[in-house]
Order: C-alpha cells, then structure tokens, then sequence
C-alpha cells in the first residue's frame, strides 16, 4: 500500500525551495511514498508591519505548522533551522538538521561596496537585533534602519529607498539564485550568524517512527553536532527575539570549536569568546560558553534587555 506523507511549510519562496529541497531528496529515497506539500501561514507571516520583538519572540515562524502537525493534518515540517525555539512543543521532536550551507551573512548595497567603505552617516537595513548589535560595534557611525519581510521584499525596498546597504543571511540569497546581488560576505569574526543559520530543520511527531525513520536518511551529522551545540548556547541565555545573540559551531578534527557573543542593542557592550570541547557533547560546550559570557558580563546586559523595549527582531 502507498504511504502518504504531507509535509507543511511556509508559503514564502525561501521556504518553498527548502521545502522542495527537502522532498526532492525524501522522494529519490522512498519510491513507495506520495509527498505532497501544504502551505500554511505563520503569525510572523501575517504581520509583515511590525517588528517581531513586538508581537512575541517564539515560535512565530512555527507555531501554526507545530499544531497541524500535533493535530495530523501534516506528518512533517520544514523550518529554517535558525526560526526553530530552542525547546519544541511536547510530542514534537526535530527528525533532521540538513547539510548546512553557507552560514554567513551577507551585505547587499544599493552600488558594490563594503562595509569598510560604507560613508559614515549611511543607513544600512536588517530586521535583526543580533546584526544590529554587531554592525553598530563595528561601525557607530553607521545608521541602522528596521526591515521586514520576505528576501524579495527586502531587496525591493532597498531599491526603493534611500538606504545605502542592507545585510541578509548569504545562504539565502545564493538558494534563490540571487548571490550577484551579494556585496560582500560578512566573514563570522566580524559578524557571527543566527543559531542554526545555514540549515534546515524537518520536525516530525515524536511517536511517528515510521515518518521518523523516513525523515532521517536528510540528517547531516557534521551540521547537527555544531548546531546542538548553538542551541544550548541559546536555551542558556534563554535568547528570543529581544537579545542581540549570535554563535557559530565548526567540527575541526575531533573538535567543535564553538563562537557566541551577546550584547546590548547599540553594541557597546559586546561579549563574545571562543571554546572548544568534544563532539560527544556538543550541549556541554554550549551551555559552558553560555555561562562564560553570562558571568562577563551578559547577566546584566540581558536583565537591561528584559526590562526594556525593543523595536526589532533578533533575525
């Protein structure tokens, strides 16, 4: 008998292509299979106007998928790995972390320039905290503007304005077929990406073995050691939308060397190290990192946070 496996995804192009991506590779592998895609909305796709620290910082981009699949109405979920909460809804577990792709970020001007030769003054658009932060660490002088929506949508508001650059995430522009409108890559000593950048997440029911099993040929185990480990670093600060964090796992040998850094809004404070430790505990080495810029300093900056308002999203 045919088995018949709906897989739920975003409806935007980005997440369509990973989502085709996704079940190119799951039909090759299972012939028996019917795969059919379902577009469901999210909130974070609803509310294209305001910024996502504004209308909560979890699970915006999941949320609606989570409950079609806790309700059967799909058997699996594609997510940009970096739109994942650090902890899933009871009953659903993540099946494959995919090969990642280039984790960097990406400046895209309105004319081929870098950063170093960005004016002073120049206003450079993201819809991140995390960019944000780092960016004006970087560069004081630059002026950060607040963006929303879909890569498409973003570069044509940059056309449109009177913005001098913008930054995206470099795996996303390439996957669109989109990589001459890159500037520059943004290399992580200067600019350490979202937790998870660069993957995808497949997210099954955890009592779905047969869909699980099916699922788990995709799994890369390079790219789900680095980002358990960026993870943990996450769930230890207990980073949402609201706080400008970001870290980047790399397996060296048998090694996973581990970058992360917090800060506040306007990056004048900004906390980062590096660690290493062993690929049989990936969650370790992230919580140990967390800890460290915890007691550097980030405990009050993220207290600072919380007690606040901001009017942007940390990606």
């Amino acid at each position: 008998m045919t088995r018949q496996i709906k897989v739920g995804t975003r409806g935007s192009r980005l997440a369509l292509w990973q989502t085709e991506w996704v079940v190119s590779r799951l039909r090759r592998q299972w012939k028996d299979v019917v795969f059919s895609i379902q577009v469901i909305r999210t909130t974070g796709d609803q509310v294209q106007e305001v910024a996502l620290s504004r209308i909560g910082d979890r699970g915006l981009f999941t949320r609606e998928l989570d409950r079609a699949l806790l309700e059967g109405r799909i058997d699996l979920a594609v997510h940009s790995m970096k739109d994942v909460p650090t902890t899933l809804p009871e009953g659903l577990t993540i099946a494959a972390v995919t090969e990642r792709a280039d984790p960097r970020d990406a400046l895209i001007g309105r004319t081929p320039v870098t950063l170093g030769q960005l004016p002073s003054g120049a206003m450079v658009a993201t819809g991140s905290l995390r960019r944000q932060a780092q960016l004006l660490y970087l560069r004081p002088d630059l002026k950060v503007v607040s963006v929303r929506g879909n890569v498409p949508t973003r570069l044509k508001k940059l056309e449109q304005s009177n913005w001098q650059a913008m930054i995206l995430a470099a795996a996303g522009l390439q996957r669109l077929g989109l990589q001459e409108r890159i500037s520059e890559v943004l290399p992580p000593e200067i600019m350490l990406p979202a937790v998870g950048q660069g993957s995808f997440a497949v997210v099954t029911r955890t009592d779905d073995a047969a869909t699980r099993r099916r699922v788990s040929v995709l799994n890369h185990r390079p790219s789900e050691l680095a980002i358990r480990a960026e993870r943990a670093l996450l769930r230890h600060l207990e980073g949402g939308c609201q706080i400008p964090v970001g870290a980047l796992a790399q397996m060296v040998g048998e090694q996973l060397y581990l970058q992360g850094f917090v800060s506040d809004l306007k990056g004048r404070r900004l906390i980062r190290n590096q660690l290493s430790g062993s690929l049989e505990a990936p969650e370790t080495l992230g919580r140990t990192l967390a800890q460290w810029l915890l007691d550097a300093g980030g405990k009050e900056i993220l207290a600072e946070l919380r007690a606040g308002t901001t009017s942007a999203s940390n990606d």
